[in-house]
């Protein structure tokens, strides 16, 4: 049973991760009854037995909605409020106290752009956030973590997604159309005149600015041109120094009071030798 509870979570997480952008370390947004139910059960440290369902690190948030809501069930819920204060703050503009709830489903958005797995005990929470994209919910039975299967919604959405991604633009198409009567008309005539036209006809759709899945398209792959480089320095050969005309000059020259140089030779001075005749 325990084998067949991982491999469903390895999958999930491996769908949410191939369809909807999930990264280590995952993002885990607590609400209050997941804290609270975590400390019934001594379920700590509490990252880590989450990461042992994620397969994963991970990084624990929880919001101040969610803390002043804590705050005000009184002192029942005090351990639990301090341990949802040792958590990362997920940012949430709400200057009037709201419910965990409404709070956590703004957070999270239409899209989950912050890929954040919720963990919640609460299942109506649960079954409204099956209905957006990308959101997997997490919640504790017992002493015992799970996470949610993806629902048909979300499946269904990320075939969709899959499909589009696979099919033409509009962009796309009007590129390959214009490429493909520039390279007929180049074969046949040959004439620059309507091929530049040609070609600002294909800058043109290039400048669109219409962008798929956050990227430009290009029409042409740029490569980095290779520049000639300067020598290297460790390898050149320091610049002798001039001759100061102001200052001495060598040993082989000397100069008058007129300005006149005389150049000196060395002189060698020859060895006699004295050759001892001895008698005969």
């Amino acid at each position: 049973m325990r084998v067949k509870k991982q491999k469903r979570h390895r999958r999930a997480v491996r769908f949410y991760t191939a369809c909807f952008g999930f990264r280590e370390p995952f993002k885990v947004l607590c609400d209050g009854t997941f804290v609270h139910h975590l400390i019934a059960n001594r379920i700590t440290p509490a990252d880590t037995a989450l990461a042992n369902i994620l397969g994963a690190t991970v990084k624990l948030f929880t919001t101040r909605c969610v803390l002043a809501e804590l705050k005000s069930l009184g002192a029942s819920y005090h351990e639990s409020l301090n341990a949802a204060n040792n958590l990362i703050m997920a940012r949430c503009d709400h200057e009037n106290r709201r419910s965990a709830v409404d709070c956590i489903t703004e957070v999270i958005g239409e899209n989950n752009s912050e890929h954040f797995f919720v963990a919640t005990q609460d299942a109506d929470l649960r079954r409204s956030l099956q209905k957006i994209p990308g959101v997997p919910a997490i919640y504790a039975l017992r002493n015992t973590l799970f996470l949610e299967q993806p629902s048909s919604f979300q499946r269904q959405f990320a075939q969709s997604a899959e499909e589009e991604r696979l099919h033409m633009t509009d962009m796309e198409y009007n590129m390959l159309r214009l490429r493909k009567k520039r390279k007929l008309f180049d074969d046949k005539e040959g004439d620059s005149s309507d091929a530049q036209e040609e070609e600002d006809d294909v800058s043109h759709v290039i400048n669109t600015n219409v962008k798929r899945n956050g990227s430009d398209v290009k029409d042409k792959v740029h490569f980095k041109r290779k520049r000639a480089k300067g020598p290297n320095p460790l390898s050149v050969k320091k610049k002798k120094k001039s001759a100061d005309t102001n200052g001495t000059t060598s040993g082989k020259e000397s100069r008058h009071a007129d300005g006149t140089v005389r150049s000196r030779k060395k002189r060698k001075r020859s060895r006699k030798t004295t050759v001892v005749e001895g008698n005969a």
